[in-house]
């Protein structure tokens, strides 16, 4: 049940972080959810059966659900022991300089691996998510290199990044579909399934805690402030 109820929240997330779907669509009017959506898929999370698609290989820019792969990959690196949760990573000037939605970190400013990731989950922090992609990759242009081999690797055909944040537009080359994003999604919780869970359900939290400097993160995801469970049938809920 919990799986079941976590990947459809996945799959209304993700339509959402899109903008494929009308805010003001009702939780239950699933009909209206379709309706509504430019793209769309839902799949079981085991065994990637597709139970519902919609113009699902049709490139679109991905915005910041590029940043799943990101997580992926940082993950894979913690779980290889490349790099360790508590290692301090130093501020580049680069990754202080970038646009976007950001944690408005200094260059030369230290923060501890798991801030960093906090920050890139929670708020989906782009200054952050190239912190991190330095220190896993050496630069941010090595580890989108790491993007689009894992991207090939899993025979993904409507999917290329220029970034590892989606700062990039379609224009760009940076795109994506729901097949393909459904497909990473996929990938990272079928492997990292619980750290992921354990901080992208935070709603609130602090980095700089102890200093003058202290900064609150609140999750960009407005579902994971549950006010109401509504049941839609025996095996899943969609919280809202």
């Amino acid at each position: 049940m919990r799986k079941k109820s976590l990947f459809l929240f996945l799959v209304i997330f993700i339509l959402f972080l899109m903008g494929y779907v009308k805010k003001d669509v009702s939780a239950t009017e699933t009909n209206d959810l379709v309706k509504n959506a430019k793209s769309a898929i839902l799949i079981e999370l085991h065994t990637g059966d597709v139970l519902y698609q919609k113009n699902e290989h049709e490139k679109r820019a991905p915005a910041s659900m590029t940043k799943i792969l990101a997580i992926t990959l940082v993950l894979e690196a913690i779980d290889k022991g490349q790099i360790k949760w508590d290692d301090i990573v130093t501020i580049s000037e680069h990754a202080a300089s970038y646009g976007g939605s950001q944690v408005w970190l200094e260059t030369g400013e230290q923060m501890s691996v798991e801030d960093l990731f906090k920050c890139m989950v929670i708020v989906s922090a782009n200054d952050a998510t190239v912190a991190l992609a330095e220190l896993v990759a050496g630069s941010e242009e090595l580890f989108v290199q790491q993007m689009n081999e894992r991207v090939e690797a899993l025979g993904l055909e409507n999917t290329h990044f220029v970034d590892p944040t989606g700062l990039s537009d379609f224009d760009e080359g940076h795109y994506s579909s729901a097949y393909d994003m459904a497909m990473l999604a996929k990938d990272l919780l079928l492997r990292y399934e619980d750290i992921t869970v354990k901080y992208s359900s935070i709603y609130e939290d602090y980095i700089r805690e102890d200093t003058n400097e202290k900064f609150w993160l609140v999750n960009t995801n407005k579902l994971v402030f549950i006010k109401t469970t509504k049941k839609l049938s025996n095996n899943f809920y969609i919280y809202i």
